[in-house]
């Protein structure tokens, strides 16, 4: 596998040109620079832009490229050059007719969906507020002033450094006086709890040396356990390619719920540069750093409450998505659209935009509460709005004026409005594979949408058109057929109109005929 990875990342010509118009696929992260026109070389095995990888390009004009392992890929003036010659076929004239054969055929809707609160009620992560300091006060305080803001109630997740240690699942004794009290608590204010876990293990602890002496650890190539680099720090990893040590991580995940009430589990980490940091050796002598990720990703499907962000082929499975931690930034707020419908395209229709105003948590630290873009934040809301799912993190009770955050709690409180709507559109997915999130040139092909990055649709009915910079107007171009915006004006497509979009504005167009 080493020698492999290494060989790709030495190449200086790719082997294989593609000829197109325009292109999408390989990487979510990297939706905001699709279709691709320049793109220096991006390795599978390696790279995973911080989200969710497939094999995959797909075409406007109806065709598709495939492969069953990583490979590298750069774009050199619209055309797609590969390390190694793809699979290619002539599906169709359009790119749903591309998408549709090939999920259809690798990626098939298994007709499952994760737990239906995900679409229909915000969620809420305690990462930006607490970091790492999670600790049951600031939780319940958390989750207190959601409901006294006005907020509808859904899934709270706690995040990183709950636990005492990585590969225990204990809640901090230090921290969390009474944690099952904690999750009483909490489900008695109406939330569904998940908590933030990853496949590592802390070296020297009671958990490595069991798993240890079971043979659940990923191996070096001496055969003693392997030490991986990730960004807390250097750790033993299960290995998930072996099926008892799979069986067993689900079945110690399972106690952790029934013994303080756990719904479910934000599974974070698993990404390919985690098993390229170090020579490893697995039980699957074949597995590939992508083989790992993906066997990451096999847990959460014994878990309806779950979250991915990094992922590789598991297209169509009841996972969801949430697109990599974002800065707090304009640039920021410009990606989600492109990256949600590149989610789509890549088979992740149950996928969330990442965190309101963003979940790097870097970009939080000097921030004071005075300080904050509050348009940035109200802008980022309206975007979460109409998607599959929104999530708030950073508190806007904390860092809003009393105007910006009664448009932010309208904004959640619209998601929940449009919840039935959204699950019809997700119960769609589950059975034909179809985007939920869809962008313009997939439902509305060769009308010349294919560079279109700010707007989208939702379903079939509703076209979205958030403003994603800091203006308070913007162009808005309808298809063929006949609009209604949510003030109720009429609009002829076919053409473009400029429109005002005060702050506590999120334009969308209901198609009527």
């Amino acid at each position: 596998m080493v020698c492999r990875i290494k060989y790709i990342l030495l190449l200086l010509v790719l082997s294989c040109t593609v000829h197109a118009a325009h292109w999408w696929g390989a990487s979510v992260g990297m939706g905001h620079e699709q279709p691709y026109t320049n793109l220096s070389v991006f390795d599978l095995a390696t790279q995973d832009a911080n989200n969710q990888l497939v094999p995959l390009f797909l075409s406007s004009e109806g065709e598709y490229m495939w492969s069953e392992g990583a490979f590298a890929f750069e774009a050199v003036n619209g055309d797609i050059k590969t390390s190694e010659p793809l699979l290619r076929v002539k599906a169709g004239e359009t790119l749903r007719d591309a998408y549709m054969a090939a999920q259809l055929k690798y990626f098939p809707a298994n007709g499952m969906l994760p737990d239906t609160l995900f679409f229909t009620m915000p969620q809420y992560n305690t990462w930006i507020e607490l970091m790492y300091n999670q600790n049951q006060e600031d939780i319940l305080h958390y989750a207190h002033a959601v409901i006294d803001n006005g907020f509808p109630v859904g899934v709270l997740m706690i995040d990183d450094n709950w636990q005492r240690y990585y590969g225990n699942f204990d809640f901090k004794a230090e921290r969390f006086p009474d944690p099952k009290a904690m999750m009483d608590e909490l489900h008695a204010l109406g939330f569904k709890v998940m908590v933030w876990i990853c496949p590592f293990v802390s070296p020297d602890s009671p958990e490595f040396r069991e798993l240890e002496a079971k043979g659940y650890l990923i191996k070096n190539p001496e055969g003693g356990t392997a030490v991986l680099n990730w960004w807390n720090g250097y750790s033993a990893c299960y290995d998930l390619t072996n099926p008892e040590a799979a069986d067993y991580f689900v079945q110690v995940l399972k106690q952790a719920q029934e013994k303080y009430g756990i719904d479910g589990f934000k599974f974070d980490a698993g990404d390919n540069n985690c098993y390229a940091s170090a020579s490893i050796k697995a039980f699957d002598a074949a597995a590939t750093t992508v083989d790992h990720t993906a066997s990451w990703a096999k847990i959460g499907l014994s878990f309806p409450f779950n979250e991915y962000r990094a992922c590789w082929k598991m297209g169509g499975q009841p996972l969801v998505q949430r697109l990599g931690d974002k800065d707090y930034s304009w640039d920021a707020v410009r990606q989600l659209i492109p990256q949600m419908c590149v989610a789509g395209l890549m088979g992740y229709a149950y996928a969330c935009p990442d965190m309101i105003g963003g979940g790097q948590w870097a970009a939080f630290l000097n921030i004071k509460d005075d300080e904050f873009d509050q348009a940035l934040i109200v802008r980022s809301a309206q975007v979460h709005a109409l998607m599959p799912m929104m999530q708030f993190s950073v508190a806007p009770w904390r860092i809003l004026s009393k105007e910006n955050l009664a448009i932010v709690q309208k904004m959640a409180k619209l998601h929940a409005a449009f919840g039935p709507y959204i699950m019809t559109y997700a119960r769609k997915a589950a059975q034909t594979g179809e985007p939920i999130v869809r962008c313009m040139e997939y439902q509305f092909p060769h009308q010349g949408f294919e560079e279109c990055k700010d707007q989208f649709m939702l379903g079939d009915k509703y076209l979205v058109a958030p403003v994603v910079d800091n203006r308070l107007e913007r162009d808005v171009r309808l298809p063929k057929g006949t609009w209604r915006d949510e003030q109720g004006r009429k609009y002829k497509g076919g053409k473009t109109y400029h429109i005002q979009v005060p702050l506590d504005r999120l334009p969308y167009f209901e198609k009527l005929k």
